[in-house]
């Protein structure tokens, strides 16, 4: 073989070959995951969770690289076919540093990254193999056989180079490489720290760095707080504040998504975690005056509750104030599954003109399901209740009706509910159903101090007639009476709007705003 088709063998080079195995979420909400190859054969599949998903990509890999040839000696890497970070980084126009030439045998490795989502088999050089903190060598390429010698009768030539992979990154002549190149060791990695925070890793190369330490000192922060004996509320609420910034920047730096989610999340947690503080030091976020404990103790809490309210103001099956607050009552009683049990105690305490017409015309509209007459459900004692079904609160094919709050959380709200509508002092001023109402209404709109509306600017009388379902000139009466009854101070309807502050009596019911 002449010298230049040594040359021109060598020049013509093969792409080694490189595919990758993915899991990816199936859906948005849900916890099954989506297995996809690049192989053009493999079709994806979906599994019921990441664990198994991981599980089945590991051997779906392990199953192609079994089957897959050895890799090449006359093959290039396929890393720099696919411009890798080492190929970019020592060809780009601003690197200053030596630049990396590929060298070594030819190997088949497997990189992946840190949280286990993706994994590539790749065919490449053992410098480039070397290159990437995860790789693992699966298979080594033999060394290249060495050309037959020149001469005749025993009159042999000085015996030829060995030839080699050419691995060259810019020389346009290619030169014979030694049979064995030892693999380089890696470069020694420097300021490379690596945390874990929120069951995330943060990596190793974010920038800016100061981003990545913070994120990195938060985590150790979150894992000693959590060994401490006692709680500090007010620490954790620090924690999560710092959290929430350093999350926004960390979506602002890669655009995910999900990130912004959780610096959302960490906001009410330190906002949740610094009210429960105040609440028990005494503390008033205004900086004047005792802050009681609530009964709904939480933002979370406070927002179901409003979710409550809302969701019955659209679907009152009946009009007037006292099927609304019939709905309310029954709304709570049944939320999660659409079914619940109810005594005839329930209905008697609420102020109903007419509680037995009221339960039939629930029933004959199909908004609520009994199973005998209207007389046996005021007739039920606690010891046999009611059985009642809402049909527009069950569960979809899905499993998902219109509240998202767990089974601890629906007792609350419904003996929140009761509390408000069953106070005493309205109970000894025989207030009617409209005035209860607008106590709901009222005890959901506050500041964190009592005082009525966004910010203390009080409350829209348009939304709180659409809600007690009341005229507008029926309004001011139900505020005069809910002043008498020491439910309200300082109230006054003026410029469309009713300002004023809850009594401290009442404090424990509120759901204050955001």
């Amino acid at each position: 073989m002449t010298v230049e088709g040594t040359v021109s063998g060598l020049e013509e080079r093969v792409v080694g070959r490189a595919w990758m195995v993915r899991l990816d979420p199936a859906d948005r909400r849900g916890a099954a995951v989506r297995v996809s190859c690049g192989r053009p054969a493999c079709a994806p599949q979906v599994l019921p969770s990441a664990a198994v998903g991981r599980t089945a990509a590991v051997a779906h890999l392990a199953t192609h690289l079994r089957a897959a040839p050895g890799p090449r000696p006359e093959a290039s890497c396929a890393c720099r076919a696919a411009e890798c970070h080492t190929h970019v980084r020592a060809d780009g126009p601003r690197d200053r540093a030596p630049a990396l030439r590929c060298g070594g045998p030819v190997v088949l490795a497997v990189v992946n990254d840190r949280q286990g989502r993706w994994w590539q088999a790749l065919e490449c050089c053992a410098r480039c193999a070397a290159a990437h903190p995860s790789a693992k060598i699966v298979a080594t390429a033999p060394a290249a056989g060495r050309a037959p010698a020149a001469g005749a009768r025993g009159a042999a030539g000085p015996p030829p180079a060995p030839v080699g992979p050419h691995f060259s990154h810019a020389s346009s002549s290619p030169a014979p490489v030694p049979r064995a190149v030892p693999a380089p060791r890696p470069r020694p990695r420097r300021n490379r720290r690596t945390g874990k925070i929120a069951q995330r890793f943060v990596p190793y190369d974010l920038h800016p760095v100061a981003l990545r330490d913070e994120l990195i000192e938060l985590g150790d922060l979150f894992r000693a707080y959590q060994q401490r004996p006692e709680p500090d509320l007010e620490q954790l609420a620090d924690l999560h504040a710092r959290k929430a910034k350093a999350f926004h920047t960390w979506a602002e730096v890669t655009g995910e998504t999900e990130l912004r989610l959780d610096a959302r999340r960490a906001e009410q947690a330190a906002a949740a975690a610094l009210l429960q503080h105040q609440q028990r030091t005494g503390q008033s976020p205004v900086g004047e005056g005792e802050v009681t404990n609530r009964l709904l103790p939480g933002l979370t809490q406070w927002d179901h509750a409003r979710t409550v309210l809302a969701h019955v103001a659209e679907h009152t099956p009946l009009p007037g104030p006292e099927a609304r607050l019939m709905a309310v009552m029954l709304t709570l009683r049944s939320a999660l599954t659409g079914i619940g049990n109810l005594v005839g105690q329930d209905v008697k305490g609420l102020p109903l003109t007419e509680p037995e017409e009221l339960i039939g015309r629930l029933v004959d509209s199909g908004w609520l399901s009994i199973p005998g007459t209207a007389d046996d459900l005021l007739a039920s004692r606690p010891e046999s209740p009611t059985p009642i079904t809402i049909p527009s609160l069950m569960p979809d094919d899905d499993g998902r009706g219109p509240f998202d709050f767990g089974r601890k959380t629906r007792p609350k709200l419904s003996g929140w509910a009761q509390r408000v509508v069953g106070d005493k002092k309205l109970r000894k001023k025989k207030t009617g159903a409209a005035t209860r109402l607008l106590a709901l209404a009222l005890a959901v709109r506050t500041t964190t101090d009592g005082r009525l509306g966004p910010e203390g600017e009080g409350i829209d009388l348009a939304i709180l007639t659409s809600w007690c379902a009341v005229e507008p000139d029926e309004l001011e009466p139900l505020v005069e009476q809910l002043t008498a009854a020491d439910w309200l101070e300082e109230a006054a309807v003026t410029g469309g709007r009713l300002t004023g502050r809850l009594a401290e009596r009442v404090l424990q019911v509120s759901c204050p705003l955001p």
